[in-house]
């Protein structure tokens, strides 16, 4: 049974650093990322193309790097959260929650009982296809497996007490984008009334003791975010990366 490293060091009150990739089905992909540094990789399957079965291939591979996998789950339904954790997903992102019982629903579903509904099926992905004792494996589940509710709605900062609230939950994960058009301030992030949202949301975490983060473009976005106090780190998207670095070169010549 495999610790989830960025729980652990989230736990610590340090900060872990990760990407997204949405288009990018190589298993060399996250290999290189390893190589990079990186603590985690989200794939997401909310914006991102990939399928059930790109999603598990590429969750054994980051598995096997030591990363940390994350899934951002297309919606808080059993039937995409489930399959994700039994493929070897380390934690899941559910999006576009604005309700406390949004939230319950998506811990239920992510957990086994007595914390949740989920049901058990060991010798899968999640436990590199082993056996192993039904109650230490369960147990060893629901500590492990991250869940990260993602702030990107005008009604998510409004009630966040409420939503980080929620036994079970560990991360608000701020969509900086996404909130900015739900508060009709779209790509304007110097916006008082974003920075006082995002403000709202760091000041309730900090205070029930839930980790934050964000998605940042900018790499420069980094290190302000984390002197504020956010710890899970997402920088950029795969193909973003990509684009970025061919662009420098392109310039250079």
């Amino acid at each position: 049974m495999k610790d989830n490293m960025v729980r652990a060091t989230l736990g610590q009150g340090r900060p872990v650093f990760g990407t997204m990739i949405q288009e990018l089905r190589s298993p060399a992909v996250p290999i290189i990322l390893a190589n990079a540094g990186f603590d985690f990789v989200f794939l997401d399957m909310e914006h991102g193309t990939f399928n059930i079965e790109t999603m598990a291939d590429l969750v054994k591979v980051i598995r096997l790097t030591g990363m940390t996998p994350l899934v951002r789950v297309p919606d808080g339904q059993y039937h995409v959260i489930a399959p994700v954790l039994d493929a070897g997903a380390q934690g899941i992102m559910a999006p576009r929650v604005e309700t406390e019982d949004q939230v319950e629903h998506v811990v239920s579903c992510a957990k086994y009982p007595p914390l949740g509904k989920r049901g058990c099926s060991v010798a899968k992905g999640h436990n590199e296809y082993q056996n192993a004792d039904i109650h230490e494996f369960t147990d060893h589940s629901n500590r492990e497996t991250l869940i990260i509710t993602q702030i990107e709605r005008r009604e998510a900062v409004d009630t966040i007490d409420k939503l980080i609230s929620v036994s079970g939950v560990d991360v608000a994960l701020i969509g900086p984008n996404d909130l900015a058009l739900s508060l009709g301030v779209p790509m304007d992030f110097a916006h008082t009334e974003l920075k006082a949202a995002i403000g709202k949301v760091l000041q309730c975490c900090q205070r029930r003791g839930v980790a934050t983060g964000r998605l940042a473009g900018v790499a420069a976005v980094l290190p302000v975010g984390f002197r504020r106090g956010l710890l899970l780190l997402t920088y950029s998207l795969g193909f973003v990366l990509l684009t970025s670095a061919g662009r420098r070169g392109g310039e250079a010549c």
